[in-house]
């Protein structure tokens, strides 16, 4: 019970930061538009997951819940969704066996639908799971690895049912990517270590919007930014931007503090830890634990120091040289803190809840592959997120609208 009332007053917090997400909860209550449908969810579950699955429920659905990060997950906040009558698979640190074997059983609900964040629940479905497909009609995917694993499966003619791209929604990846994981990154890295930002060197791995969202609020620290980047667009923009931009063989030489953004495996990796200064931090904001090489890590050290600090492991090379991992190369800002603000996720979430309405109201029509949002729901929650903000912005008049859509008019 204690754990149920403190998870409560958790998603209560949250739900304050949350009014978009909480108006559609409201709006769906009355309308059910999820009535009879089974939804099997892999989200991390936090208070801001929470009250999406809050919404969900209201609007008729029946919800299995697992964790799409065991270290990610608020136990708290789990048993109080039990309390509430959602199907909960999840505890804070599980091995990996329990986390896959959590994914089943969120699965075994036999969804109509399914919410993804990583695609690992996806992935199951089309290897180990393939019993369920026929009854899947489509689902959502909330990050960047996940979408780029979806479009590989879509591209092989993999992909059995629709799903919808809710990270690529403008809304989500300017504010969640951008100052949300900007944000939450380095206050898991100041949690984490207590280390001073102004005057060190950050190299910031990837500069999609999650890495701009690093590098700029490194830079507001007072830190020197040095980004490593293998697309020249993205380079040449954080070069205008006043970043300096470097391989990364020659930003290991250089960097106090190392953060990984791009989606992808082995972005450190072992001539990089071999060069790297002493007392050199780590971190990973990138969806899987993969961008680190901890394998070569934990290969180079003489010694390993786990838990020198909370989430924070030390490894000490045959040199003497100290190398800090933290979270142990997950991500450190659902791992060392707590993720998102909830003014950030109330938009996301709004976007994943209203795409859920919409799929269960077109499903039936869409071929398998990956789809955007709808538009007009991107305007939607921006809309509504302004409302509850209390701003107003400008409307064209009717000679705008004429102006804007006729090509008759000159200058």
């Amino acid at each position: 019970m204690d754990l149920r009332e403190s998870g409560e007053r958790q998603i209560s917090w949250a739900a304050r930061s949350m009014p978009v997400l909480t108006a559609i909860g409201e709006r769906f209550a009355l309308e059910r538009p999820l009535a009879g449908l089974k939804i099997a969810a892999c989200l991390h579950v936090t208070a801001e997951t929470a009250v999406l699955m809050g919404a969900l429920q209201a609007g008729g659905a029946e919800i299995a819940l697992a964790a799409s990060n065991p270290l990610s997950t608020q136990d708290d906040v789990a048993e109080a969704l039990r309390g509430y009558g959602i199907g909960v698979h999840a505890r804070a640190g599980v091995d990996r066996a329990a986390y896959y074997r959590h994914i089943h059983r969120a699965l075994d609900v036999g969804p109509d639908l399914v919410l993804d964040d990583g695609c690992d629940l996806v992935n199951i479905l089309h290897t180990e799971r393939v019993d369920l497909l026929e009854r899947v009609g489509g689902g959502c995917e909330e990050t960047t690895t996940g979408i780029i694993r979806l479009r590989q499966m879509a591209a092989e003619g993999a992909l059995r049912f629709p799903v919808v791209a809710v990270n690529d929604t403008r809304t989500k990846r300017m504010f969640d990517n951008r100052y949300g994981t900007g944000q939450s990154t380095l206050d898991g890295i100041m949690r984490a270590t207590n280390t001073l930002l102004a005057g060190r060197t950050v190299v910031v791995a990837g500069f999609g919007y999650c890495g701009r969202g690093v590098a700029e609020r490194a830079k507001g620290f007072g830190a020197r930014v040095i980004v490593t980047e293998i697309d020249a667009v993205k380079a040449l923009d954080a070069t205008l931007q006043g970043y300096e931009v470097q391989p990364m063989a020659q930003a290991a030489l250089l960097g106090d503090l190392f953060v990984t953004v791009t989606g992808n495996r082995d972005v450190i990796r072992a001539e990089h830890l071999s060069v790297m200064k002493d007392g050199a931090i780590l971190a990973n904001a990138g969806h899987f634990d993969v961008e680190i090489d901890v394998r070569a890590l934990d290969e180079l050290a003489g010694e390993v120091q786990r838990g020198v600090r909370p989430n924070t492991d030390q490894y000490v090379m045959p040199d003497g040289r100290r190398l800090l991992l933290l979270a142990e190369g997950r991500l450190v800002n659902l791992t060392a803190a707590e993720g998102h603000p909830a003014a950030v996720m109330d938009m996301s979430f709004s976007a994943q809840a209203l795409a859920v309405e919409w799929l269960a109201a077109e499903r039936a029509g869409l071929a398998p592959g990956v789809y955007d949002v709808p538009e007009e729901i991107d305007h939607e929650v921006a809309r509504l997120k302004l409302a509850a903000a209390g701003i107003g912005i400008d409307r064209l008049t009717g000679e705008q609208e004429d102006y804007l859509h006729s090509w008759r008019v000159g200058s």
